[in-house]
Parts: C-alpha cells; structure tokens; sequence
C-alpha cells in the first residue's frame, strides 16, 4: 500500500485515485478534416493538444467536450504521461481530462509534470503503450494550503525562468558549435587549412576534382538483412543509429543478431572502413561513420553501406570528413530516389559523388588540421551537454523540494489543507462529478 508522506504542518496527502476525476476521450463517430457549419468543433488529438494544429472536426455527438485550460495527460503513445492545457473543443480519444477540486490548477500541473519520466518509461502495453493506472492513480499526492500553493507555483515559475534562460543560452552555443564544425569542414576542403592566397570558387595547385568511386578498393557492399526473430543474442551489428557526424556513436549499444560464420565474415566490418545510410528520411539519408577500433567481430545492417578506399590514393579520414559536410552530403544525395517515407541511394549514386583530392601528404595534413580546431569543439559539447544535464537535474530538484514542503517558508497563518479537503469533500457530496478514477490500490 502507498505509504504516507512526511510532510510539513498544515500540509495533507491523499492517493491521487481516490481524490481526481478524469475523463478519457472518445473517437468521433463523425469527423472531417474540414470545418464546415455542422463539423465545427475542433478534435483535439495529440497534434492539436501539443502544437495547436487543428486537422480533425466533429459534430460532437458522443463526445467529451474540453474547454481552453482543461488539464489534460496523454494516455496512449509513445507520450504517455505529458501533461498540459486544452484548446476549447472535444477530447481526443487518446488523451485525458483530469480534475483536481479545490486545487489551484498550476500545482497539480506541475506535480503530474515532475511524474513524466516515471509514468513515461514505465508505460504499459507491447503495442502501443498507455499510462499504467496503478502507477498513476497510486501516488501520493501531497497538498498544501491553498495559499502556500500559489507561493510554491510562483517560486517555482521564477526558478525555471532563471533554468530556461540558461538553457537556451547552452542551446545557443550548441548551434554555435554546429555550424562551427561545419565551417572548419568547408575550409579544409576549399584548401584554406594547408595553404595561403586560395581563391574563392577554385582549387588550391595539385588538387582535382574526382569521381568518390575512383578511390574505392573493390565495390561498395551492403550490409545483411535479418527478420527481428533472429536478434537478441550472437554478433554485435551496426544499425543506422549507430553513426554520425562520421563518427561511430560513443558508447553505442550494438543489438545482436545470430548469424552464420559465412554471414559474419561476409559482412564483418574492418578499422578504416566507412559506413553510409543508404536508406533512410531524406534529412538522414547520407550520414556516414568512420570505423577505428571495434572490441569484436561486428556486422553491418542492410540500410547500411560499407565503402574501404585504396590507400595509396585517399586517406580515409579524410574522405569521411568530406563526406561529412554539407557539400560532401549535398554530393552524395544529389540522385536520391523518394518514396512516400524515405530516400535511398545506391552504389552508383556514391560512386558518381564529387570529392576534391589533394596530393596524399597533403589529405594527412588536412586531416590534423581538422582534428586540431574540432578537438576543441569536442570538449565545448561534452561540458555543453554535461550542464544541461545539470540543468535537468537541478529542474527535478527543484520540483522534489516543492513537493517535500522545503522550497518556500510555511505561514502559520494559512488556512490549513486539512479544512479544505473537508470543503472539498462538502462540495462533492451535494454535486454529481464525473469519472472518479478507480484502479486496484498497491497490495500490502
């Protein structure tokens, strides 16, 4: 059973299922995409709950309605368990309308928010996932006096507003160092790293532009494809999220698949080798990696191409820094072919890709020169991404304090939540509520 809370004077706690009503949506027997004079009510589905965006109307018959400000949580999807404000119309029949009597609508905003991660990874369902109602309806929710609840919200907006600042201030500087790294990049392959009085539009003496298929060593291959039913357990594989930036993703949890030792040594992946999406959106489709070192035998997935290049003609860094900027990504998706949801490319669209190719001391000393200035980027973005982690911490922290009674003074003088819950429950006894939310309790 879901203990109580320490919690200061004056200050009560209730299971949050035996103390909110809520409502969850229905799917429209009627709806259009239009607005017309008999569809005119807004269905608020997710889209329009979180960015406004109005694509569905109704007539409203067999609906719940919402009005602007309802307190809604969504329930099914991969947001389960975000929290916000209606527009004016009928609930979407995956999302909830949730009541708080007597409470100042902000507070219980703000203690659902602070529950979002919880509630969203710990989801329930194998297909599409949903807010798990024991762990929901059996928090404990802690109430202050009303007074001391506006105190707290407003604590809390000033603190975050302070966080907010900072973050886009961190955010900014990331951006920054985005198109920083993009500019070292453009530089080095205009020539204006190794050498002096480059004229805009040409290439430094000794370069040239050729054809990317005229450094390969052999031909292009595309990685292995194996039904889910074969992953789990055997040799590490190499997906499309395994890479970018021309680099292999740090720390990257390679999933496993079983394979035979044909397979494996068909499809192994060797140090200097570079991998491309070949298929993905458009707005990924040509994100290539570098491999350096791999602890095991690793394979690569099909969506996946492998490219090795002949050492006496290209280093390979530096073809993967090329490959890498915006021109170098520009080059190798100039042929895509679309689809409804993807672009793809093949080995004839990468052959066909135009790289500049300095003499080959020359691709050595470029490549240093670039590892030189994004070294430094480097370290920029891990202290970077190290204080907004900071900063989400601190967020948590702040709302923990608040929920706990540690983040404003206490005022004697308050009238205490014990008297209002009595009036709450006055109130509920002479009127009819909607929905109370009624799941098992936690077992003892």
């Amino acid at each position: 059973m879901s203990e109580k809370m320490v919690l200061p004077p004056g200050w009560e706690d209730e299971r949050l299922g035996d103390f909110v009503f809520y409502q969850k949506g229905k799917k429209p027997k009627n709806i259009s995409k239009s607005k017309s004079e008999y569809y005119n009510l807004p269905y608020v589905n997710i889209k329009a709950f979180e960015k406004n965006l109005i694509d569905e109307y109704t007539d409203g018959v067999g609906c719940i309605p919402c009005e602007r400000n309802d307190f809604l949580m969504v329930w099914d999807g991969a947001r389960s368990g975000y929290v916000g404000k209606a527009i004016a119309g009928v609930l979407g029949s995956t999302l909830v309308k949730i009541q708080f009597p007597g409470i100042f609508i902000e507070y219980a905003y703000l203690f659902l928010q602070s529950k979002f991660l919880q509630i969203n990874t710990k989801a329930k369902g194998t297909g599409i996932p949903h807010v798990d109602p024991n762990l929901l309806w059996n928090y404990r929710f802690p109430i202050p006096p009303l007074a001391e609840q506006h105190r707290i919200v407003a604590k809390i907006e000033v603190l975050f507003s302070s966080l907010d600042k900072g973050i886009e201030s961190l955010k900014t500087a990331q951006a920054q160092l985005k198109t920083y790294r993009q500019a070292v990049l453009k530089w080095a392959f205009e020539g204006k790293l190794t050498n002096e009085n480059v004229k805009d539009g040409k290439l430094p003496e000794g370069w040239k532009w050729v054809d990317f298929g005229s450094l390969f060593k052999g031909t292009p291959q595309n990685g292995l494809y194996k039904p889910s039913s074969e992953y789990g357990s055997g040799t590490p594989i190499l997906r499309i999220d395994g890479f970018y930036n021309g680099q292999i993703v740090t720390d990257y949890e390679f999933k496993r698949v079983r394979l035979s030792s044909d397979e494996i040594s068909k499809y192994l992946l060797s140090p200097d080798d570079i991998v491309v999406n070949r298929v993905n959106s458009m707005s990924y489709l040509g994100k290539c990696g570098l491999v350096k070192t791999l602890k095991e035998k690793t394979v690569f997935e099909s969506n996946v191409m492998k490219i090795q290049l002949d050492f006496q003609i290209a280093v390979p860094r530096f073809a993967t820094y090329y490959l890498s900027s915006l021109k170098g990504i520009k080059e190798l998706t100039k042929n895509a072919k679309q689809a409804v949801n993807q672009a793809s490319i093949n080995q004839t669209d990468v052959a066909n890709a135009q790289i500049p190719l300095p003499p080959l001391p020359e691709q050595a000393l470029i490549v240093a020169e670039i590892e030189k200035r994004l070294s430094v980027c480097d370290k920029l973005e891990e202290s970077i991404t190290q204080s907004l982690s900071q900063a989400e911490a601190l967020r948590q922290s702040i709302l923990k304090k608040a929920f706990e009674g540690k983040l404003v003074p206490q005022d004697l003088s308050d009238e205490p939540a014990s008297v209002l819950l009595e009036r709450i429950r006055a109130e509920r006894a002479s009127s009819t509520p909607v929905k109370k939310a009624r799941t098992p309790k936690e077992k003892k």
